[in-house]
This record gives structure tokens, sequence and C-alpha cells, in this order.
């Protein structure tokens, strides 16, 4: 048997404004400061424009595969990852998407996967004394899940896929059945995508991204020097009925469907029709990421210590998407930077904006890669030029600590303020604040 894996990525960050566009002064809030760094409106009009193109015709089209194969012995069946982020601007700017989603799962044909809630790098801090923040996120989008689509995820990916043994223990640890990564060829030496695997030092299976056959679909479909093209459903599920593997893993951004992959390329068309050419072959079927584990035993042990991290971003398959050059780390930095002050120190409002500011994507916009990447990284960046994008995430990263530094020395005020009450309780249930002392000159000890 060979089953089709069909996994999609689906995320929108909060983007910040340009530099230029950003003025802190005067700013000593919070909230004026949420409202100066983020560029809402923005994010609203992409919001927008990305479900009228992809969100809302291909979850429709999806929806209604899904129910047309519901009936027969072989279903559609297809996995999805919603970022916290990408949620809350759902719900916020085009309700109808998250409406969209809660009728897929309850088709009883769609797994939800859990993630960080805020698409971050987080899980690059287990080993160093901040894996608190990587748990909560990943705690945050379980419930969010829960709450606003009515699932309960049981297997995992991560940001952009980025995968190394740690992680794969520190999922396991937290209860999960499965966890993605990408096929790259040094994982694999020699062996194929298309089987599960387990990484090293676990227990938890992995499936594989069969990055070729995926990259057919998602960068190649509609480029005319591709020696398949024009790609059809007919010719695409030929390939994978030909494929010797167990399992074939199809992970992509939802995007591919009518934003980066336009409707005029016939890419609607081609999702369409591949559901009924595939099944046409009676050793294919489809498959959801908990059942190909729950189906098919691993087949072997990929190891993939955290020197040599992957992630399914660009040709190298590593962190340099969002760590290649000393613009990012220094930005990376001061967010590591932050999350040890806020352990010593809590300040919420503090944290909470930290969080956004943690969004993968932000980093992304500072890649200063050339050639074909490259030109992948300019497509989704709002900003001019990286240097452009580094400019305003350290800027607004500066502002942030200096707003945290006068939080807490407003907190350490009211703590030096603070006495225990006089009745000696120690259960801090009462307190009471010191009066301020004042003294009249020439005036000592009176009583009334």
């Amino acid at each position: 048997m060979v089953s089709v894996c069909f996994y999609f990525e689906v995320h929108q960050p909060r983007r910040l404004k340009p530099g230029w566009k950003i003025n802190l002064r005067g700013i000593d809030s919070f909230e004026e400061f949420e409202k100066c760094v983020f560029d809402d409106a923005t994010n609203e009009k992409i919001m927008k424009k990305v479900a009228e193109k992809c969100y809302i015709p291909a979850t429709k089209l999806i929806l209604s595969l899904v129910d047309n194969y519901r009936g027969q012995k072989k279903k559609f069946k297809v996995t999805y990852s919603l970022s916290g982020v990408f949620l809350e601007q759902a719900k916020r700017y085009v309700p109808e998407i998250v409406d969209l989603f809660r009728w897929l799962a309850d088709t009883g044909c769609v797994e939800f996967l859990a993630e960080t809630y805020h698409h971050s790098l987080s899980s690059l801090w287990i080993d160093n004394g901040l894996e608190n923040e990587f748990e909560e996120q990943v705690r945050m989008h379980l419930e969010l899940i829960k709450d606003e689509i009515g699932y309960k995820p049981r297997a995992f990916r991560n940001t952009e896929l980025i995968f190394n043994n740690q992680i794969a223990k520190k999922i396991e640890e937290m209860g999960f059945k499965a966890m993605l990564a990408e096929g790259t060829e040094f994982v694999l030496n020699g062996r194929s995508p298309e089987h599960v695997y387990v990484s090293y030092g676990t227990n938890i299976p992995v499936l594989l991204r069969h990055y070729r056959l995926s990259d057919d679909v998602s960068f190649r479909f509609s480029a005319r020097w591709f020696e398949a093209w024009p790609l059809t459903a007919d010719k695409y599920a030929a390939w994978i009925a030909a494929c010797q593997g167990e399992v074939i893993n199809l992970f992509m951004d939802y995007e591919t469907f009518g934003e980066h992959q336009w409707e005029d390329t016939g890419i609607f068309e081609f999702l369409k029709y591949l559901p009924y050419e595939l099944l046409k072959y009676e050793h294919v079927d489809f498959v959801t990421v908990s059942e190909a584990v729950e189906r098919y035993p691993p087949r072997g042990v990929i190891d993939v210590p955290g020197w040599q991290t992957i992630s399914w971003a660009d040709m190298e398959r590593d962190l340099s998407a969002w760590l290649g050059n000393e613009m990012q780390r220094v930005a990376f930095r001061e967010l590591e930077k932050i999350g040890r002050k806020l352990r010593e120190c809590d300040v919420p409002a503090a944290r909470r904006l930290w969080r956004y500011l943690q969004t993968s994507d932000h980093l992304y916009y500072c890649c200063t890669k050339h050639w074909s990447d490259g030109d992948v990284h300019k497509y989704f960046s709002p900003y001019g030029t990286p240097h452009e994008a580094f400019e305003g995430i350290m800027k607004v990263l500066t502002h942030l600590q200096y707003l945290m530094g006068k939080e807490m020395e407003r907190a350490k005020d009211v703590k030096k303020n603070v006495l225990p009450a006089k009745n000696g309780s120690k259960d801090g249930t009462k307190i009471r604040v010191r009066e301020p002392i004042r003294i009249k000159k020439g005036i000592k000890n009176m009583k009334d």
C-alpha cells in the first residue's frame, strides 16, 4: 500500500512597520508601544487578500473533496497546522476562515497539529535555560486549537520543520505521538523519505517530507522551465503510484493554492482532480499524520545533533534562513536577553509583546541570501531591504527593553513600600502600605 499524507502549514505573521515609520519618542506605555510598532493596517490588508485568493477558495474546495469521498471505502484526508498568530488575525479580520476550519475538523477526515503559538524559534532555547518558553507556547497553541477549532492535537510540527534530536526528545516528553521533519539527504544517508522513522534516543515516530514531490507543486507547478510542465493531476498521481515506499509525505505552505500559484495557473483544477486520479490506483490511499504512524512501523533511526539542526527552508535546509548573517544573530540574541530578564522579573505586558516579536518571519526578512533563495525572501518581505527590516526589529526590541526597565523599577518601588501587616500575618494575605514620612522643620515627636 502507498499512503499519501497531505500536510498544509497555514501562517501569517503580525508584521512590524518599517523602521523609518516607527517613532517611539514619548512612548511610555506598553499599550502605546503596541499601537506604534505593529503594522496592523497592512496585516489586515494582506489577510483579506490571501483569504480571497487562497484561504477561502482552497478550504471550500478541500471541504467539498472530503465530503465527496466520506461515504467511500477510501477517503480523502488532509492534515493542517494553524499558527496562533494566523488564527488571531483570521478571527479578527476574516472570521469565515475559522468557521471553515471548524467544519473540516467536524468531518473526521482532517487532523490538526500542534506547534508554537507564535511560529517562533523558541525550540532553539531548549538546552539553554529558556525551555519553559517553548513549552508554554506549545501549551498556548493546544488551548487555542481546542477552543477555536474544537480539536485536540496529538502530533506536532515545529516552526518551519526545525528539527534535531533534542527537540524530538522534548516533544516525546510532552506526550505527542508523532512529529514532522524535512527529508533531506544528509539525514537519510541514502535511504528513502517514504517510510516512518524514529529520532535518535527516542521512540517518537517522525514523518519526513518528500521535498522533491512537494516542491513540484509548491514551487515548480507554474514554471515553464520545469521539464514536467504542465503538471497535471494524472501525471502527478502516476509518479506517486510508482513510489516504492509506504507513505508519501507531501508537505507545503497552504498559500501554494491561489497565492504562490495563482488561480490562472490551474492550481485549483489540479487539486480538484488529484484525489480522483490517485484513488484510481487500488494500492493508493490517503492518511493523516497520526494515521500514518499508527499504520506503518518505523524503518530506521534518524540522527540530527543540535549543531546540524535542519529545517525545510531554502536549499541548505538548515537555520540560515533566520540566523545566517550577523544582523539576524544580533536580533536573536536580543530576544534571548529579554527572555532572561523576564525570567528574573516577569512583566506580563512585556512578555506578551516579546512573543509576537519572536515570530520567525521578523528574522527571515533580515536574510541577505542571493540567487534563487534570495528571490523567495524578497517575495515574502514587506520591506525594501533586509537592513530596513533589521533597523525596525532592533528599534522595537531596544524600546521594549526600555519599557521593561521602567516597569521593573516601578515594581521595586512598590515592593519597598509594602510591609507585613501589624497582626504579624505571614501568609501574604494582609499587607499595609508604608505612609510617606513627613517631618515639619523644628517640630520633633509631636503628639496630639
